[in-house]
């Protein structure tokens, strides 16, 4: 896959814009929640507290959709439907990293310390079809 469209919304990933994660429930019908992550190797990244919903949807159906979108120009956004894996055991590195997107260094440190007692597991979803936009061709200049 050409990396073309990461250099279209590389701006979007790096800020600290939230994304809405959506799975399914039993009956098929969608959650919407938002989420913090990260952008990492090809995947967006999530980390979800055991106990949570969200978790218990996706490891009965692993299929998602994250949604990442800027509410001002250029109005860039990038939306990613696949199959999220998901990895148990320590989080506490990427909890520590996602946190200290939203919250600056020092906050995110103490952010991830004080859930470091808290089970958690990383939700990854790749990369494999993503549909970007950029609004910034059709804005009045």
């Amino acid at each position: 896959m050409s990396d073309q469209w990461l250099e279209r919304v590389r701006p979007l990933l790096d800020s600290p814009a939230p994304a809405v994660l959506a799975t399914y429930r039993r009956n098929g019908e969608a959650l919407v929640s938002p989420v913090w992550f990260r952008w990492s190797e090809g995947a967006f990244e999530v980390v979800i507290a055991e106990g949570d919903v969200k978790l218990r949807h996706l490891r009965r159906d692993p299929r998602c959709v994250i949604v990442v979108f800027e509410a001002v120009a250029p109005f860039r956004g990038i939306e990613l439907r696949g199959v999220a894996s998901l990895s148990q055991g320590d989080v506490s590195s990427v909890r520590c990293a996602i946190a200290s997107r939203y919250l600056g260094t020092e906050a995110g440190e103490r952010f991830a310390e004080e859930r470091a007692s808290l089970p958690a597991v990383v939700v990854r979803i790749p990369a494999e079809s993503p549909r970007v936009w950029d609004l910034s061709s059709i804005l009045p200049r």
